[in-house]
């Protein structure tokens, strides 16, 4: 497994552990990597949702799964990329998502694979490799 960045949907179904085929692929990709990174706007979409649903436990459960993960930060180069991404996006008429185009360009600048279940928001970009732990 090439080193990758996971999708807000993959980290999300990794900590409800609930899909086999995830689990299985991030057990493989843990043991031959050692851990997980994930763009500073994924862990910023996980929180959210956890703390607007008032989820204690979860949220420390989060807390403690983050503190073993690479978070990757939003950098000039990364916002640069997103930029890009946002005209190329814009002129070919596929979703504007600042969320999307923040992580695809923090895969793209950390040269990752960026492993989601939502391809169709992602295989528009060129250059970018993806991968769906969601299928077995």
């Amino acid at each position: 497994m090439d080193p990758s960045l996971l999708d807000t949907d993959i980290l999300t179904e990794i900590f409800k552990l609930r899909n086999q085929s995830v689990a299985a692929k991030a057990a493989a990709y843990l043991q031959q990597h050692g851990r997980f990174a994930v763009s500073a706007m994924t862990r910023f979409e996980v929180l959210r949702g956890l703390r607007h649903k008032r989820a204690s436990k979860s949220l420390e459960r989060f807390e403690l799964m983050c503190a073993r993960i690479l978070i990757v930060p939003i950098s000039d180069n990364v916002l640069d990329k997103a930029a890009d991404l946002w005209v190329e996006a814009r002129d070919g008429g596929h979703s504007q998502r600042d969320a999307d185009l923040i992580i695809a360009a923090s895969a793209l600048v950390q040269n990752r694979t960026l492993v989601t279940g939502n391809t169709p928001h992602f295989q528009w970009m060129s250059g970018l490799s993806l991968d769906n732990w969601r299928v077995p």
